[in-house]
C-alpha cells in the first residue's frame, strides 16, 4: 500500500492541532500558572495595566521616521508571559484578550487624532519571517490584529486589516542587538507589494505589532508604507518595556 502524502502546509496543521488540543486538554493560566484556566481573571486584569489603559510610548533614542506609538500595557510579568504563550507556545485562543489590549492602544491613538477622514482606518501588521511563521504554525501579529479589528468594530470604529507588508530579505534575530544594530539589521528589509500599495493609497494606515523595543522595526515598516504611497497615521502595539520607555498619556 502506498502511504498518503504528508500535508504540504505543516505549519497550518500544527495550528489546527493546537486549537483542538486546547479544547480537550487541561491547561494552566498562561500568565501565572493557575491550573485549568487558559487565562485567569487576575491575569486578564493585568493585561489592562490595572485599569490605567493604554499610553503613548517613546524609545530612547527615537529612530528616524518612527511614527507616534501607543502601547496597551508594559511588557512585564503576566503580560510578558501571555504574549510568549501565544507567540511561541501556540496558545492561539489568547489572541482574543491580546487583541482587546491592542484595540485599547488603537483607541488611545484615535483619541489623539490618529486617522480621521480618508475612509476606514487600516491596521497593517508587521510581518514575521516566513521561517518563523512556518515553525510556529501561525502568524501571531496578524492573528492579534484580526482580533483587535473585531473588537474595534464592536465599538463602532470603521477599521480593516491589510497584511500589506512583506520581508524582501532575511534579517537576523533582533535579540541581543542594541538600537543601532537593530536599525542596520532591518534597514530596507520590508516592502509593500504593488497590489497592497493600491489598497493603501489614500487610507490612514496604523502599523500594529505585538511588542516594541527600540522602534527600529516600526520605523522600517513606516518607511516601506510611505515609499509605496501610503499614509502612516501612527502605530499601536500590545506592550512595551516600561523600564526603557516613557509611558505618556499625551
Amino acid at each position: 500500500m502506498v502511504a498518503a502524502p504528508a500535508p504540504r502546509d505543516s505549519g497550518l496543521m500544527r495550528g489546527v492541532w493546537r486549537e483542538l488540543a486546547g479544547l480537550v486538554l487541561p491547561v494552566d493560566c498562561a500568565g501565572c500558572g493557575q491550573p485549568r484556566t487558559e487565562l485567569c481573571a487576575a491575569c486578564h486584569r493585568a493585561l489592562w495595566r490595572g485599569g490605567r489603559g493604554a499610553a503613548r510610548v517613546r524609545p530612547r533614542p527615537v529612530p528616524a521616521g518612527l511614527p507616534r506609538v501607543w502601547a496597551g500595557a508594559p511588557y512585564a510579568d503576566e503580560v510578558r508571559a501571555v504574549l510568549l504563550a501565544h507567540k511561541e507556545r501556540g496558545a492561539l485562543r489568547l489572541a482574543a484578550p491580546l487583541g482587546a489590549v491592542l484595540a485599547g492602544a488603537v483607541l488611545a491613538g484615535v483619541a489623539r487624532g490618529v486617522g480621521g477622514g480618508g475612509g476606514p482606518l487600516v491596521l497593517v501588521p508587521v510581518p514575521s519571517a516566513r521561517r518563523a511563521v512556518a515553525g510556529r504554525g501561525h502568524d501571531p501579529v496578524r492573528r492579534i490584529a484580526l482580533a483587535a479589528s473585531a473588537e474595534l468594530r464592536r465599538r463602532g470604529l470603521a477599521v480593516r486589516v491589510l497584511a500589506g507588508l512583506r520581508q524582501r530579505r532575511v534579517v537576523v534575530d533582533q535579540a541581543g542587538l542594541d538600537a543601532r544594530q537593530r536599525l542596520v539589521n532591518v534597514a530596507g528589509a520590508l516592502e509593500v507589494p504593488s497590489t497592497a500599495g493600491r489598497l493603501l493609497a489614500g487610507a490612514p494606515a496604523l502599523l500594529v505589532d505585538d511588542l516594541v523595543t527600540t522602534g527600529a522595526t516600526l520605523a522600517e515598516a513606516a518607511r516601506a508604507v510611505r515609499a509605496a504611497g501610503g499614509r502612516v497615521a501612527g502605530a499601536a502595539v500590545v506592550a512595551a518595556p516600561g523600564s526603557s520607555f516613557s509611558f505618556n498619556s499625551t
